[in-house]
């Protein structure tokens, strides 16, 4: 089976086997021998960081379970910015519209090495036909989806530019990598994010640091320090500034 992915950084890997088992997200509670006849129709799909899996407004045919790595799904705003909308992380499943034959309502790219199951439309169709238990596991996915970008648009959008930045680095903290990294987003992306200038991002970037609540590590990773963190968003939701409020926007 042949796929053309958008992005230069896509590549394509054999079906699933044995030793590469599909996404218990959504396929878990089959039995051994449905899995075993699924195994020709399931193929894994492997991105670079920066690689997409789909572009807005394409036409969507197929859905697709995360296996190992973060996507960050983008749209652009009414001004040409770019903003992500949601991070999905493994056992997340993006690209739902598809399912009901909608084109693709964002931009989803790897944030960094990235490996996705690829679940076809038709074959998502026949299986919900034949089990039940995987109708219910769909909706609760979708609604998952639904909260995860509600939760992104009201956490990042009320309080002090500071409480903003503050709250996105605790969201960004649910997705570490393996090491405990997190994938830190670019100064324009957190400007994108949070309604604020590239410069005011710059500044409470390098505030975080200061304050030893954050540390960069290599190209678009970073280390949290979590309690830090959360005894600064506490302060900042009561009100207390620190000694580094002057650091803040």
């Amino acid at each position: 089976m042949t796929l053309a992915l958008p992005g230069p950084a896509s590549a394509l890997t054999p079906p699933l086997h044995p030793t590469n088992p599909p996404p218990l997200a959504l396929l878990g509670s089959l039995d051994p021998a449905t899995l075993a006849r699924l195994q020709p129709r399931l193929s894994t799909l492997r991105l670079e960081p920066g690689g997409r899996l789909y572009a807005t407004h394409k036409q969507g045919t197929a859905a697709y379970a995360l296996r190992s790595g973060i996507l960050r799904l983008e749209r652009s705003s009414h001004d040409g910015g770019r903003c992500i909308v949601r991070l999905a992380g493994p056992g997340d499943l993006v690209g739902l519209e598809a399912l009901l034959g909608q084109p693709y309502r964002a931009d989803a790219r790897a944030c960094g090495e990235l490996e996705v199951c690829r679940l076809s439309r038709p074959l998502v169709e026949e299986l919900c036909a034949q089990h039940a238990g995987l109708q219910r596991e769909l909706m609760r996915q979708w609604q998952h989806a639904l909260d995860e970008v509600e939760d992104w648009r009201v956490e990042l959008a009320r309080g002090s530019a500071r409480e903003r930045m503050l709250r996105l680095l605790l969201k960004l903290s649910e997705y570490t990598d393996d090491l405990g990294l997190i994938w830190m987003p670019g100064r324009q992306e957190i400007g994108d994010m949070l309604g604020i200038t590239l410069e005011t991002a710059s500044r409470l970037v390098s505030a975080c640091r200061q304050d030893g609540l954050l540390e960069l590590v290599g190209v678009r990773r970073a280390r949290l320090a979590l309690e830090p963190l959360l005894q600064a968003l506490r302060a900042a939701s009561l009100g207390e500034g620190g000694g580094r409020r002057r650091c803040w926007a």
